[in-house]
This record gives C-alpha cells, sequence and structure tokens, in this order.
C-alpha cells in the first residue's frame, strides 16, 4: 500500500512541493493505520479461538477471547488455536475378548488445557490433535475391548462406553487435553459372527413356532377330549341310554393323547 502511494506521489513530483511532501505523508500515514489495524485482535474477532502469544525471549503468555491483543509484527509470533469446534471421529476395527473382530466408531470432542496452550503449540504445533487423538484413541481402545466378549460388548454398551471414556480421559490429560464428550456411535462385528448371530435368530424363531404349533394341536385336543365329554354325559342322562358311540370317541381321544 505504501508503495502505490509513493508511486501516485511520484507522478505528482513535478507539480508543487507542498503537494508531493504531502501526498508522502498521506502514504506513510495510510501504512501505518494499516499496520494498526492488522495487528489488533478482539474477542469479536476470536470467537471460540484460544490464542497463543510466544514473545521473543521465551515468553509465553496466554490470550483469552475477550481480551484485547495488540501484536507487533516480526517481533512477536501469534497462533490461533481453534478448541472443542469440530469432534473428532474415529472408526477403528479392534478384537474382543473371544476373538471376534469388532468395529467401533468413537466421538470424542476435546480442548486443550489453556495453561499448556505454548507447550503444545512449540512441541506440536496448532494441528496437535491429529497428532495426539488418533493414538491415544487407538491404544486405549484395544485395551478396553479385549476385556469384554462380543456378546457383553452389545448388552453392557453403556458400562464399555463408561470405561473408554474414564481411561481415555486419564491418557489425555498426558498430552495437556481436556475431553468435553467421549461417546460410541456405531458399533458392528465381522460378516462371519454378523452371520452366526442372523442364523441363530432364524433357529430360534423356527424353535418358537414350533413351539407355538405343538401348544395350538394340544389344546385342540384338549377341547374334544371336552367336547367329547359333554356329549357322553348329556346322552347318558337319556332314560334307557347304554354305552354310546359317545364314549368310544372319548376314550379314542384320549389313548392319542
Amino acid at each position: 500500500m505504501a508503495d502505490k502511494f509513493s508511486e501516485v506521489a511520484g507522478k505528482f513530483g513535478k507539480g508543487p512541493k507542498g503537494l508531493a511532501t504531502g501526498l508522502k505523508l498521506l502514504a506513510v500515514a495510510g501504512a501505518a493505520a494499516y499496520g494498526v489495524s492488522q495487528s489488533i485482535y478482539t474477542g469479536s474477532k476470536v470467537v471460540n479461538v484460544r490464542l497463543c502469544s510466544i514473545e521473543l525471549g521465551e515468553r509465553n503468555k496466554i490470550y483469552m477471547q475477550k481480551d484485547f491483543i495488540f501484536v507487533f509484527h516480526g517481533f512477536s509470533i501469534l497462533s490461533f488455536m481453534i478448541s472443542g469446534q469440530d469432534p473428532e471421529k474415529s472408526l477403528l476395527p479392534t478384537g474382543s475378548k473371544d476373538l471376534q473382530t469388532v468395529n467401533i466408531s468413537l466421538r470424542v470432542l476435546s480442548r486443550p488445557s489453556s495453561a499448556s496452550l505454548p507447550i503444545l503449540h512449540m512441541a506440536l504445533g496448532p494441528d496437535y490433535e491429529e497428532k495426539v487423538l488418533p493414538s491415544i484413541v487407538n491404544e486405549v481402545l484395544k485395551s478396553v475391548v479385549a476385556k469384554f466378549n462380543a456378546a457383553q460388548l452389545i448388552t453392557m454398551r453403556q458400562q464399555v462406553s463408561q470405561m473408554i471414556r474414564s481411561d481415555l480421559s486419564e491418557r489425555a490429560k498426558d498430552f495437556n487435553l481436556i475431553l468435553d464428550d467421549v461417546s460410541i456411535t456405531d458399533l458392528s462385528f465381522g460378516r462371519e459372527y454378523t452371520a452366526a448371530i442372523e442364523s441363530k435368530q432364524v433357529a430360534q424363531q423356527e424353535a418358537q413356532r414350533a413351539t407355538f404349533i405343538v401348544e395350538q394341536a394340544r389344546q385342540e385336543r384338549q377341547q374334544r377330549i371336552v367336547y367329547a365329554e359333554d356329549c357322553y354325559e348329556s346322552e347318558s342322562c337319556l332314560p334307557g341310554s347304554r354305552y354310546t358311540d359317545v364314549e368310544f370317541e372319548c376314550q379314542g381321544i384320549r389313548r392319542q393323547d
């Protein structure tokens, strides 16, 4: 911007001396105003962002969202470190206690410890989450899932999720990270185990259907016995009636039962 103003001032160099001087002063003032505007940061510009300024002389200072910050370019390094914006989603295959392949999708929402931002920046850089989270998530997930068999992972899903969150939070503290949320979003098994579960469910349904058919037939036979006995009693009440065909039918049903 200053070069453009100087170029314009050069074009008017043949004009009055005061005009050229005024244009040069205007160029300097414009450059200074632009530099100041680019060196000021306020909370309205850095919503949901934490700032880490690494000053010369190994002076580290943390600026929060509400702070008014003035930075001298060339003398300070200003790093914008976004925290808690997008959760980390991981889909990892691992093994259960009974050696079944388990695919677990995990959602992790993390943020850095405010006091440790300079350390994170200098040691890992602004992409610290990409370097730390996948590794510790894989480590904790495998250790927890290996303690349960496939059936327990289904029936005790809430307990498994709580154990993963507890162990992962403790592991993240070693890297100055705070976990706000850890949850299992999906849990599935390998093709062979899934096919075995489906076959077992089909067999259970067939067994229930066969049990229902047997019970239905038993009830029908019982109804026939009751009906035959009622008919026999009604026939035996008639004058002169003796051993009738109804009694034969009743005895035949009992023998079948």
